[in-house]
């Protein structure tokens, strides 16, 4: 009887997990099946891109899976029965509901965005965590007339990345960013000066300690009572995740994340792996990974390498997931690549210009080729399963 594997969610943890397992493993041995709503995957790291008005290259994962062995099933994960170990997916086009049967679940349906219940922020404002919300944007955007006010609500990665595409592909319009505390508090001296730089220059204005309080539809109000003009405001002050985990048996942070031990196996239910923004997992120093394609995609190898492991009867790897730099781009000329240390923390070293623009391209093409081409790049060697029992975590972690 084939083991059944079946992956939630395509975004760059899913299908890299779902297409290395299939590289790992015999397909007469298994069955590896890759739900995700949409047909086509998505460069989440670009959205800011697609939102500024360019197009961005198709990634069909019909053509990305072809000759795998993965079956890709459009739909819209529902809910888990991690007891049942049964997944419920709804079709599109008004199909009734399929519950699916897993032995081995790897749930990677990641985060959106978080409006963090500030009032008038989800009927008001943007979001940048999603294709449709990104194109929602870039409709808005097009809309706008000359000098027109337009608020990036969050001075973190995302935020600054969308305050400068906007303000480079439409130097017409009055781009604001509002962080609440000092732009790039979280980059080095040098990496400050050049975002400070990079943002004088694109004529962007910078509203510090500016945590926002509330969103109409022509403004923000800030918590100490600041009024910041916006046709249109865009809010990337962070991003919550997918909340069907809260709604099963699995064991979950306060934040709705599954918790996941150095395998990125469920701590409560050892046939459930989780990886991307879904999971709690700890990295060097033993803090929680951020949220980024940088832990996702190395959880998602260390997954799909202890699956295939286990099954196998062989000892589980064990994937080092560390940070080397921070990679922003600063429009389409512009970038910075912050040097980190293992644990995230930016050290002296910064690289700024063309050359961090270069840089983080490639970077994210790197990520895209990576996931568009799933099975290559690695040993061909795939091995047969010879364990179908579930064990528990603890003998789990003895046995390998």
């Amino acid at each position: 009887m084939q083991h059944r594997i079946v992956v939630l969610g395509a975004g760059y943890t899913g299908a890299v997990a779902a297409g290395r397992l299939a590289k790992r493993l015999h397909r007469e041995d298994v069955t590896i099946t890759l739900v995700n709503a949409e047909p086509d995957f998505v460069e989440r790291v670009r959205l800011h891109q697609l939102a500024a008005g360019q197009e961005l290259k198709p990634r069909p994962f019909s053509e990305m899976f072809a000759g795998t062995g993965v079956e890709l099933k459009l739909a819209r994960v529902t809910a888990v029965d991690v007891d049942r170990k049964t997944v419920t997916v709804s079709a599109a086009h008004g199909h009734a509901p399929e519950e699916l049967a897993y032995d081995t679940l790897v749930y990677a349906l990641g985060s959106g965005w978080n409006d963090g219940g500030v009032p008038g922020a989800a009927e008001h404002a943007h979001e940048l965590s999603s294709r449709p919300g990104a194109l929602r944007l870039r409709d808005r955007l097009a809309a706008l007339s000359a000098g027109r006010p337009v608020v990036v609500v969050g001075g973190g990665l995302t935020g600054v990345e969308a305050a400068t595409e906007i303000a480079e592909a439409r130097p017409d319009l009055d781009v604001a960013l509002a962080t609440h505390g000092v732009l790039g508090d979280w980059l080095s001296e040098k990496g400050r000066a050049h975002l400070r730089k990079v943002v004088t220059r694109l004529g962007i204005t910078v509203h510090e300690h500016a945590a926002v309080g509330s969103v109409e539809a022509d403004r923000v109000t800030t918590r100490d009572g600041r009024t910041v003009p916006a046709d249109v405001t865009v809010w990337t002050t962070g991003f919550a995740v997918h909340p069907i985990a809260r709604a099963t048996a699995l064991e979950v942070t306060d934040r709705g994340q599954i918790v996941v031990d150095g395998t990125m196996r469920s701590v409560s239910h050892p046939d459930v792996y989780a990886v991307g923004d879904a999971a709690m997992a700890l990295g060097p120093q033993d803090k929680p990974l951020r949220m980024s394609c940088a832990s996702g995609v190395p959880m998602a190898w260390q997954a799909a390498d202890a699956i295939a492991a286990r099954l196998a009867g062989v000892d589980v790897p064990r994937v080092a997931i560390r940070y080397f730099q921070q990679c922003v781009s600063l429009g389409r000329g512009e970038g910075l690549i912050q040097f980190v240390t293992a644990d995230d923390r930016a050290v002296d070293r910064a690289l700024t210009g063309r050359m961090a623009a270069l840089y983080k391209e490639l970077i994210c093409k790197g990520a895209a080729w990576g996931v568009a081409n799933p099975t290559m790049g690695m040993p061909s060697r795939r091995r047969r399963v010879v364990r179908q029992e579930t064990l528990s975590p603890a003998h789990a972690e003895t046995a390998a």
